[in-house]
């Protein structure tokens, strides 16, 4: 009995440590986004960088070596996604601490990686490159719908991204439709995305179909030639 008792609770330990992406991320509980230097746009306000990459985000706080300036790299990074909610190195390498430390808010940072994803697309929702982050956290975890629904409003703002077809279609991959896997698929490799790993999923699966074999393109083919 004793024996059960610590396997449960070992067991419960583990799903606490794992259920990172189920963390609680309302906009209560992560905060506003009021800060001292700050909030400012990571893609725009390259002017304001300087300050939180020289003394927070150093390479050594990317690399994981060694923390900084605020007492640990999750301070670090915490410091540096209060002012730059949605800094897309900084966001990569909160998720890689988590990941490291297996907990789902990192010593040091403020919050839980899911929420610094909450104050990012709350700061800025249009941002395609946090969302495709966020969704591959999120399917890392498990949580491949909501993955589904970043990757899908990521390419609503940025249609013709590559990056963003072809992890889409991995997604649709995992979740067995083969259908819309291959159709972004296609769409990836049309604009010439270079990884051939949805590519040999799809062949290994008996769901591979070059483009020019579909029967869509050979009636429209023979629609154009009437």
């Amino acid at each position: 009995m004793m024996r059960l008792t610590r396997f449960l609770a070992a067991m419960a330990c583990i799903a606490l440590i794992n259920g990172i992406a189920g963390a609680e991320t309302n906009d209560f509980a992560c905060g506003s986004l009021q800060n001292g230097y700050g909030p400012y746009d990571y893609r725009s306000d390259k002017d304001k960088l300087s300050i939180v990459e020289q003394f927070h985000l150093t390479p050594n706080v990317v690399s994981l070596t060694s923390w900084q300036s605020a007492g640990s790299i999750g301070a670090d990074l915490d410091y540096t996604l209060r002012a730059f909610p949605n800094h897309h190195v900084a966001l990569m390498t909160m998720v890689r601490l988590s990941e490291r430390e297996k907990v789902a808010r990192p010593k040091g940072a403020k919050y839980s990686v899911g929420c610094y994803f909450n104050r990012a697309l709350r700061f800025r929702e249009d941002d395609a490159m946090v969302r495709m982050i966020y969704a591959s956290y999120l399917s890392k975890n498990g949580d491949r719908k909501e993955a589904l629904v970043q990757l899908e409003a990521a390419g609503r703002i940025e249609s013709e991204n590559a990056n963003i077809l072809y992890n889409t279609g991995l997604v649709y991959f995992d979740l067995k439709d083969y259908d819309k896997a291959l159709d972004y698929a296609h769409r990836a490799y049309a604009l010439g995305f270079p990884l051939p790993g949805l590519r040999e999923k799809l062949k290994r699966s008996g769901r591979w179909t070059e483009m020019s074999n579909l029967p869509s393109a050979t009636s429209s083919g023979s629609e154009t030639s009437k």
